[in-house]
């Protein structure tokens, strides 16, 4: 079931049908860096330019802005996952739309999120994010826990978000939490998969839309034949009330 859905969301990845997504995705991804990057870059400027050790030994200067070039690549690294949440927050329902169309057409389609929800949903996802692996990155200079904190914590939270909000299309939050909950191992999984996509540089740039699209699929999958009976779903519930 993973594998299937691991291989569908990277045919879809790179289907004409989402490709002008992908490069949308690509260019915010890029942006947001590229802010960060400015930001860090100046406010180390900033601490330079204050310090008495920089007026006294220029030379420093120089040896101070080399190590602070593969220090900031590193940080950046460790930002990553949360830049990517705040980006498949936002692009989630357009991947979600042509998926959904392409691969389930006899299924009922899901109902985009609001704007304030989906919003919300990244910006959460994304400080949560940021708070993990600003600990992994404390834990960097130590050799083998460092990567695997870094791995594992972003296994859990990638899965969670992606699925949350793939499954929210179609779930009240009550329901989607017992559904992740449910299904912890494969989603579990599944947050690997992506996990493992954000430590390949460059590769890592298209991991808003893959995990989302690896997300609908597996969502998909999971309640088609589910092991509990599911609950009603956000269209059926309304339609309930107003009878």
């Amino acid at each position: 079931m993973l594998i299937q859905s691991v291989f569908a969301a990277a045919r879809a990845v790179f289907s004409p049908a989402l490709r002008r997504i992908l490069w949308k995705s690509i260019g915010l991804t890029m942006a947001l860096l590229l802010l960060v990057w400015l930001g860090l870059t100046k406010l180390f400027d900033i601490f330079l330019n204050d310090h008495h050790l920089s007026a006294t030994y220029p030379i420093i200067d120089s040896f101070a802005f080399f190590l602070a070039g593969f220090g900031l690549f590193v940080v950046l690294v460790y930002l990553l996952p949360a830049i990517s949440a705040i980006v498949a927050g936002y692009f989630l329902d357009d991947v979600a739309e042509v998926v959904e169309r392409d691969n389930y057409p006899a299924d009922p389609p899901g109902r985009a999120l609001p704007f304030g929800q989906s919003l919300i949903y990244g910006l959460r996802f994304a400080g949560l994010s940021l708070l993990v692996n600003l600990v992994a990155l404390l834990l960097f200079f130590i050799p083998g826990i460092n990567i695997g904190v870094f791995f594992v914590a972003n296994a859990y939270l990638l899965g969670r978000e992606y699925f949350e909000l793939a499954a929210g299309r179609f779930w009240h939050p009550e329901d989607v939490a017992r559904l992740r909950t449910e299904y912890r191992g494969t989603v579990l999984a599944a947050g690997a998969v992506v996990a493992a996509l954000v430590l390949v540089p460059v590769v890592n740039l298209i991991t808003p839309i893959f995990g989302a699209a690896l997300m609908v699929h597996l969502h998909k999958k999971l309640t088609r034949n589910p092991a509990k009976p599911l609950p009603l779903r956000r269209d059926d519930a309304v339609s309930i009330e107003k009878v």
